[in-house]
């Protein structure tokens, strides 16, 4: 008897921990350039950075099995750096979606390609991140987990603004201080601050949270719910709505030329978007498509073959 009450205690607990993360993150660590480097490391990082990003509490809310964010997250390591032990540079790419109501879409809200990643890596040293002190002992190796913790942040943020007005902000915040915090070594560690340029970690995170762009966490809130979640009860609606909102982000466009959250955005959602534009009649078409082909220029094309 009491055998088995510690069975169904076992598996009430278990049960909980699974309900209590939030991110379900396939990881994948590509390192076909490195030389002389037991390939085992590489193995090991990839188990180390998927058991980081989805065993850790990221937020104090419960998760179900199927509330997860499903995300994948792709590393690239192209190279070593000099002086620093297991030190390696090279790319990441973030991809998360959230799901679509009545229907077995997936509507992808990043997809971005960070190309600013230095990092260390130890096999032997478990990865830790402290939200209290996020530049950690050593510099390199905190690096790795900052930029981890940072993209989860901005994945929660981005997941809750899309159910919720506004719902992502503390989770926003949770990245800001992670890009106020993060590791330094002199000029070798970038990616963090505004005067290394305007497209970086801080300028996304500093644009989402800015007054300036609050036009444009509108607009994700009423895409996702009104619009998308919509569709299939009221698809012709859902559209409008949509479609709507490409000139609430040319007008971004215009006031903050080049700004990188529009970008970002569009990274995401450009197929999803001339998707739900091929829809209506190709003689309502015209506005869209030229207002869509000046704020999101590197997929000028994909817009124009909608003419």
């Amino acid at each position: 008897m009491l055998k088995r009450l510690f069975s169904i205690c076992l598996f009430v607990a278990l049960s909980f921990a699974v309900k209590a993360q939030e991110l379900n993150c396939t990881v994948k660590v590509m390192h076909d350039r490195i030389q002389n480097v037991d390939k085992t490391l590489f193995v090991n990082m990839e188990q180390a950075i998927t058991e980081f990003l989805n065993t850790r509490k990221w937020t104090n809310d419960q998760f179900g099995p199927n509330e997860k964010i499903n995300c994948n997250v792709l590393i690239n390591v192209t190279g070593t750096l000099d002086g620093i032990e297991n030190g390696f540079m090279g790319t990441i790419n973030i991809q998360a979606s959230r799901p679509v109501y009545n229907s077995s879409y997936s509507s992808p809200i990043v997809n971005y390609i960070d190309r600013d990643l230095k990092f260390s890596y130890s096999q032997f040293a478990p990865l830790q991140f402290n939200d209290n002190r996020v530049s950690g002992n050593d510099p390199f190796a905190s690096n790795l987990t900052a930029i981890l913790a940072y993209y989860s942040y901005l994945i929660l943020g981005l997941d809750y603004d899309s159910f919720e007005p506004n719902g992502g902000t503390v989770y926003f915040k949770k990245a800001q201080n992670v890009v106020n915090n993060a590791p330094e070594q002199g000029k070798t560690i970038t990616g963090w601050k505004a005067v290394e340029g305007n497209k970086n970690r801080y300028w996304v995170i500093d644009q989402i949270l800015n007054p300036r762009f609050k036009a444009f966490r509108s607009y994700w809130y009423t895409m996702h719910r009104e619009g998308l979640d919509n569709m299939y009860e009221k698809p012709e609606e859902s559209q409008q709505v949509i479609l709507k909102g490409i000139n609430t982000l040319s007008q971004l466009q215009r006031e903050n030329p080049g700004a990188i959250l529009l970008q970002f955005f569009f990274n995401a959602k450009s197929d999803e978007v001339a998707s739900v534009l091929a829809q209506i009649p190709k003689d309502k078409r015209g506005l869209y498509i030229t207002m869509l082909q000046q704020v999101d220029v590197p997929n000028a094309q994909k817009y124009n073959s909608l003419k």
